[in-house]
């Protein structure tokens, strides 16, 4: 290390002695602010953090992440995943950190940390801030962003008024934690340790549990053994982790965000991955995991029935995790971490022999308005189920009239407009919502029927977009929608009226108009169609580097970057 790297440790608290011992230094990327309520217990859990890398032998340094905050952050969170993914690229590249934990937690933090160490690929292992405790309303479980929906729908049908609406929604967010279903944040703090990157158990542990503080000791005294053996993140986000993690996310009914991310993560570490892999390895999955929105319980029940290693333990039962051989953190594989583990309470993790669902992954659909769009099939609901997929002609495929929105605001504006006619024979579109139109995909193509639908007890239309749908939506959407409309794909070709017809046994998507239509109205098409002005230089620079949503909503040309800490050599002095 040099003077000059020596004299500005020193103003981190560090003293002179220990730079010169030789001791790891170890970045702890903290996500915690007051920005990020989510992830704010962080701030707390990083103390415990660093204990255990000074008992280990170790110096801390704190490294500040961009804060992303999922409720707050406007236009949506999602925008700033590659934000941050680029901030902590150039911390732990251009800074002497011989080794990283990763404080991840609510949606987009996950795999934007997750992103960065697998490109700089220096040890890393990552520390959930774990879900908050669950909420109760009237002797009844409320889980954090369902009951959100859930109100939505009442107070259209009248059955609360505003302050109603309140009290329902407060009483799903009782602590400091991410959300207590499984919503894409428990989603991804799962997969993160299916992926290997957490110690095993640490991803559903509820923030405000002991047990929290004795994982985040232990993650700082394991990064100090993982920089003396030089294990990275490509020794363990390998192929044969992303298959396990697939497998992992249909058992536990896991969000429709996740193919995105980790299809992003294993692209910036140079592993194949994409959303036909998704249905060839994960759809014949059960579903094991009895939590909102696909089930009953929620994030503290999830814990004490064993978490993700009685999954993997109910997995590997069974013959289903492809590759009980998959290296983890600890050093141990996911056979020696997990076998014999079994769920402590069987009807929040069920076993395989038992399961909700028989199969229960993704279908990548693909057709005439779009090359690939995901629908998650573990929150079929029996009324979808009942009217959209029981014609005994044609089993699992339905047609209907579409009805055509050009983002959230025009959808708010006329869903209600009872002069569109819309009945349970048509099909929602949302349009304008992807990674270039919105910017950043928004979480708005989950939309609920009209008011005088929901009053008649018709409680769920189906739903098509170009953008996202919240990991807490029970809704069987069809998102994601690759290439969107703002790049010129199918959706921004369809019009209201056009007939859709969606066949999930074909796996395909379509609406039933002409070529010679379809290519009159391309011609047609100005040059960045569905698309506002940016409204920062961020927002400019995402949408003309951004790729879709099926290839992981990652920035052009980055994914050619990759084990930069070795492959790049020493940056260059800066005096």
């Amino acid at each position: 290390m040099t003077a000059l790297y020596l004299e500005r440790y020193l103003n981190y608290g560090l003293t002179r002695e220990e730079l010169q011992s030789g001791k790891p230094i170890i970045g702890i990327a903290q996500t915690g602010s007051d920005l990020s309520p989510c992830n704010r217990h962080h701030i707390e859990l990083s103390k415990r953090v660093r204990d255990g890398v000074i008992a280990a032998g170790g110096t801390v340094i704190e490294i500040p992440v961009h804060p992303i905050q999922e409720t707050g952050k406007r236009p949506t969170a999602s925008l700033d995943r590659n934000l941050a993914y680029l901030s902590l690229v150039e911390t732990l590249y251009g800074y002497p950190i011989d080794g990283v934990v990763l404080n991840i937690g609510c949606d987009k933090t996950t795999p934007a940390l997750l992103m960065a160490a697998a490109t700089v690929n220096i040890p890393a292992i990552a520390l959930s801030v774990g879900p908050m405790l669950n909420g109760w309303f009237r002797g009844k479980r409320t889980g954090s962003g369902t009951i959100v929906w859930k109100a939505r729908e009442m107070q259209a049908a009248g059955e609360i008024d505003d302050d109603g609406f309140m009290d329902l929604v407060a009483s799903s967010t009782p602590s400091v934690g991410y959300c207590n279903t499984m919503g894409t944040a428990s989603t991804m703090n799962s997969l993160a340790e299916a992926l290997g990157m957490q110690l095993p158990g640490s991803a559903a542990i509820p923030a405000p549990y002991r047990e929290r503080g004795q994982i985040s000791y232990q993650t700082g005294k394991r990064i100090i053994e993982m920089v003396n053996t030089d294990m990275r993140p490509s020794d363990i986000m390998t192929r044969k982790a992303f298959e396990n993690a697939v497998v992992v996310n249909s058992a536990i009914g896991g969000s429709t965000n996740a193919p995105i991310h980790l299809n992003a993560i294993a692209r910036h570490l140079g592993v194949p991955l994409d959303n036909d892999d998704w249905q060839a390895l994960g759809y014949k999955v059960p579903l094991l995991v009895n939590l909102q929105p696909a089930g009953e319980y929620l994030g503290e029940d999830y814990h004490r029935a064993g978490g993700v290693p009685a999954v993997i333990g109910e997995l590997l039962e069974a013959g289903l995790l492809p590759h009980p051989d998959a290296i983890t953190v600890n050093g141990k594989t996911m056979q020696e971490n997990c076998s014999g583990v079994r769920s402590d309470n069987t009807d929040v993790i069920k076993p395989a022999s038992n399961p909700m669902l028989k199969d229960a992954g993704f279908i990548n659909l693909k057709g005439n308005l779009f090359d690939s769009a995901i629908m998650k099939t573990s929150v079929i609901s029996k009324e979808f189920r009942e009217r959209y997929l029981s014609n005994a002609d044609h089993p699992n495929a339905f047609e209907g009239r579409a009805i055509v929105f050009d983002g959230p605001e025009d959808y708010h504006k006329r869903i209600d407009d009872e002069s569109l006619g819309i009945d349970e024979n048509c099909v929602l579109i949302m349009r304008g919502a992807g990674p270039i139109g919105y910017p950043g995909a928004a979480e708005v193509v989950n939309m609920r029927a009209p008011s005088y639908l929901l009053k008649r007890g018709i409680t769920a239309l189906p739903c098509i977009g170009d953008g996202r749908q919240s990991g807490t939506s029970g809704s069987p959407s069809i998102l994601n929608a690759s290439p969107e409309a703002a790049a010129g794909g199918g959706l921004a070709l369809v019009q209201t009226d056009d007939r859709i017809r969606i066949d999930l046994e074909a796996c395909t998507a379509d609406m039933l108009v002409d070529e010679a239509t379809l290519e009159a109205r391309r011609s047609a098409l100005p040059e960045r169609p569905f698309t506002p002005d940016s409204q920062s230089p961020w927002q400019e620079i995402f949408r003309e580097r951004v790729g879709p949503l099926s290839e992981g909503m990652v920035l052009r040309g980055a994914p050619e970057y990759q084990d930069i800490a070795r492959s790049k050599g020493t940056p260059r002095d800066n005096h």
